[in-house]
């Protein structure tokens, strides 16, 4: 499978750290041309620079999903560039770490903004040139927190929860026209989120979970998530035994689960 990517144009958002600087390492690992695209233009050029990435074979493309109405004519760069957009990775996205009753409306409504409206309107931007080249691959970074409704992360559970509906769909309207879709759904994975999250009055937690600091490599889930989109599977799930005992008790036992769950430390 790794074979898939060589010389495909592959766009990675949230391409500056954590999931997505490992998925722009081993995508380039793999021969693909790569876009990469987060707010911080910085970062971008560092990420391009450590895994030997060039002008020829690559592109910085700075973009703010929360200012999604902006993205529309985003694609055309890379279409300026490439000639086309093989896949799309949506991987950018913001955390939350606060009680539903001490989150401000505001808070709610920049989660949604980034990681909801931002996804989708980059992909309704690029899917009229997949439609148009019959074929494509698009893939949503969700979380196992879209699977199950999980304490502190009431904004967050919801917008991943949003992005399986519409994803889904998106790819039953699309079957005839050869788009791939597939949802990914990580589990706790040893990145910055919980440091990036946002507390229920807007600003970033700045620190460092428990669960989060001892989850599982960045570079694996990398892995897994383009093994996932070359083998065109139709959802992936990867995670700890944490995670995946969780979902098998909400699956079989709901009622334990829930009790379970409220009391069971997620941070």
């Amino acid at each position: 499978m790794t074979d898939f990517f060589k010389d495909k144009v592959v766009w990675i958002t949230g391409a500056s750290s954590g999931i997505g600087e490992c998925l722009v390492k081993e995508a380039a690992r793999r021969g693909a041309k790569l876009v990469l695209s987060s707010r911080r233009e910085k970062e971008l050029k560092r990420v391009r620079k450590d895994y030997g990435l060039t002008d020829s074979n690559s592109m910085i493309l700075p973009l703010d999903l929360q200012d999604y109405k902006k993205l529309g004519k985003v694609p055309a760069q890379v279409i300026k560039k490439f000639g086309t957009i093989d896949v799309l990775i949506n991987n950018g996205g913001i955390s939350q770490r606060s009680l539903a009753h001490e989150t401000s409306l505001e808070t709610y409504e920049t989660l949604m903004k980034v990681n909801y409206f931002g996804n989708i309107a980059l992909t309704l931007a690029v899917l009229p040139y997949m439609r148009k080249q019959k074929k494509g691959w698009i893939s949503s970074i969700a979380s196992v927190a879209g699977l199950i409704g999980v304490p502190l992360r009431t904004g967050y559970s919801s917008t991943k929860f949003a992005l399986t509906g519409f994803f889904e769909a998106l790819r039953a309207e699309n079957h005839k026209e050869n788009i791939k879709v597939t949802l990914v759904y990580p589990g706790f994975v040893r990145t910055n989120i919980s440091n990036n999250a946002l507390k229920g009055d807007g600003t970033p937690q700045k620190k460092m979970d428990k669960v989060i600091e001892n989850g599982i490599d960045p570079d694996e889930c990398a892995r897994k998530i383009l093994d996932a989109i070359a083998a065109e599977d139709l959802s992936v799930i990867i995670a700890g035994g944490k995670e995946k005992f969780g979902l098998f008790l909400r699956h079989y036992f709901p009622r334990f689960f829930a009790k379970f769950l409220a009391k069971t430390s997620v941070t």
